[in-house]
């Protein structure tokens, strides 16, 4: 289980878990999302949970709980914000980067 800082001063946090990683990579969440720019603002933080809501919606055949526990955990946790997915990003480039080492 990691932790995520989801605020500067470091008083609210989100757990994410190796399932919640893995679903990330599985349906390619991050891919594309942050702009050539390299800022990650509010804009970016909707447009991944309205990518994820919709692959949601057009896959009914497939078991989406491991989307759905992500959405409810991480993604739509009342604490996550910008810098939280500043932070998930982050952890998530460390956990890839190990994986492959």
């Amino acid at each position: 289980m990691y932790k995520i800082q989801t605020n500067a001063s470091g008083t609210r946090t989100i757990d994410v878990s190796e399932e919640h990683l893995q679903t990330i990579e599985k349906y390619s969440l991050l891919k594309g999302l942050v702009p050539s720019n390299g800022m990650v603002d509010e804009t970016t933080l909707e447009t991944l949970k309205h990518n994820v809501k919709s692959i949601i919606l057009n896959d009914a055949i497939e078991d989406n709980k491991a989307l759905c526990d992500l959405c409810f955990n991480v993604l739509y946790h009342d604490n996550m914000k910008v810098y939280g997915l500043k932070e998930l990003i982050m952890l998530y480039v460390g956990w890839k980067d190990s994986k492959e080492a």
